[in-house]
């Protein structure tokens, strides 16, 4: 009987042995689990934090959405919201989206005092040149407007001197206008029939003043 004691702690041992395999099999052993599976110091965590440096230094989507950001227009619109960090490409784009509107019907209708403080001088007194022939001569012009077909980026610029930023626009632009005379007869145009209109304008402003106005200064084909 004094044999008992024993033989029941052999078997204990053996359980504990048989459990500790199980245990080594599923889990592994402790050396697997020393190695963490993120770190912080170390070669790995370099390796991270410099992937983490390229992604914050990396290419302006507000910029690459627009222009390839090693472009010369690219660097200049870096400057620009480097200068005026609140300035956005995209909500440029939106607003010479509507600025384009405004100022062509405006000039059709021969209102330029309406858009005055969006031309620069010599782009009010060009339309005004215009607007003037066209009055002398007894004509009219009655357009509507029907929407831009495209709009794209094409060129920017900025002069650190001055902070003054260019930005340049294409635009594709669809419309219905007739030229009419003193009695309202039509002398040319139909008013059925939607015409392209193609404008590059180009819009300046000094980055990081109060005025948030952009202006016309320059327009071409």
């Amino acid at each position: 009987m004094s044999s008992s004691p024993v033989i029941q702690l052999l078997i204990l041992a053996a359980i504990a042995i048989f459990l500790i395999l199980r245990l080594r099999d599923v889990l592994g052993t402790r050396e697997g689990f020393e190695k963490p599976v993120v770190t912080r110091n170390g070669e790995d965590g370099g390796k991270r934090r410099d992937r983490f440096e390229v992604i914050d230094g990396g290419p302006d989507p507000d910029i690459a959405d627009h222009v390839d950001g090693d472009s010369a227009a690219g660097r200049a619109l870096a400057q620009m919201k480097k200068a005026e960090p609140s300035f956005s490409v995209g909500e440029f784009l939106n607003g010479a989206r509507g600025a384009y509107e405004m100022i062509l019907m405006a000039f059709e209708k021969g209102d330029l005092a309406s858009i005055r403080p969006f031309l620069s001088d010599d782009v009010y007194e060009s339309f005004s040149a215009v607007v003037e022939a066209r009055e002398q001569k007894g004509l009219r012009i009655d357009s509507q407007f029907v929407g831009v077909r495209e709009l794209k980026l094409v060129g920017a610029d900025f002069d650190a001197a001055n902070r003054e930023g260019e930005v340049t626009v294409r635009y594709v632009g669809e419309l219905t206008s007739v030229v009419r005379d003193k009695s309202g007869e039509i002398v040319e145009g139909n008013p059925k029939e939607v015409k392209r209109q193609k404008d590059v304008w180009t819009f300046a402003r000094i980055m990081g003043s109060d005025n948030p106005n952009w202006q016309l200064v320059a327009t071409g084909e």
